[in-house]
């Protein structure tokens, strides 16, 4: 996938200390951590925000989308694929940070403190992964250009949001949370990718327009009254 390679790049940066991004984390951190240490309500909204993005919320809230659209909308297909690819995403963050096994930002008056490695940001690359998917897994029940410019601004302010934090409370280096967002948002969008290639055309999930979820409630109700009659008249196919 794209993100493979700047994430591969950052990585071996990170790993050999190259001068210019260590430099540049350095020094970044730094003055982050400063203006957290002088502002003390920022600091308390870091850490709360630390708290709320665990990946276990996180991906809780990631499930609970999955279901919903799975027993309400009858997308299960697109249900599955999305809780997949968000479990996967939070082991490939996980296993990554043993392969670089960069060390934690050294702050001579740290703000805060975090167990294990640097390299990815757990943080940024959960919260990239699952809001990417999230955003895919309701596209089809966005019924307007309004509903999807909110559901990326929100994704995306999420994503952003959670890398800043990461920075500002001296927890990770800016590649740290570069190489996160790429590592969540890019595995998510590749699978989605394979998904599309892998899943026929099928009123349930295509097309990803309003029409579709209409569709989608017509096909229901055909099966629900083919258990009743034992027949049952098939959709018209729906054109990509």
């Amino acid at each position: 996938m794209a993100a493979a390679v700047p994430v591969t790049a950052l990585a071996l940066l990170a790993r050999e200390q190259v001068d210019v991004v260590i430099t540049f984390d350095k020094n970044a951190i730094a003055a982050a951590t400063d203006i957290t240490r002088a502002n003390p309500g920022l600091y308390t909204v870091l850490v709360w925000w630390q708290e709320a993005l665990q990946p276990r919320w996180v991906y809780l809230v990631g499930t609970g989308v999955a279901a919903w659209i799975w027993w309400k909308h009858k997308l299960k297909s697109r249900a599955i694929w999305g809780f997949v690819t968000m479990m996967v995403a939070w082991n490939i963050a996980l296993d990554l940070k043993y392969v670089v096994q960069r060390a934690r930002p050294i702050v001579t008056d740290p703000v805060s403190s975090a167990p294990g490695y640097s390299f990815p940001s757990g943080h940024a690359a959960n919260s990239a992964a699952a809001a990417t998917v999230i955003v895919i897994m309701i596209w089809p029940l966005l019924r307007s250009t309004a509903a999807k410019v909110i559901a990326y601004s929100v994704a995306a302010a999420v994503v952003l949001l959670t890398a800043l934090d990461r920075v500002f409370l001296g927890v990770h280096f800016p590649s740290d949370v570069t190489a996160g967002v790429l590592v969540g948002s890019g595995l998510a969008l590749a699978s989605y990718a394979g998904y599309r290639g892998w899943n026929p055309v099928h009123p349930t999930d295509l097309p990803e327009t309003p029409q579709g979820v209409d569709a989608a409630e017509a096909e229901s109700d055909a099966h629900r009254a083919h258990a009743h009659t034992g027949s049952v008249e098939q959709p018209e196919e729906i054109p990509r």
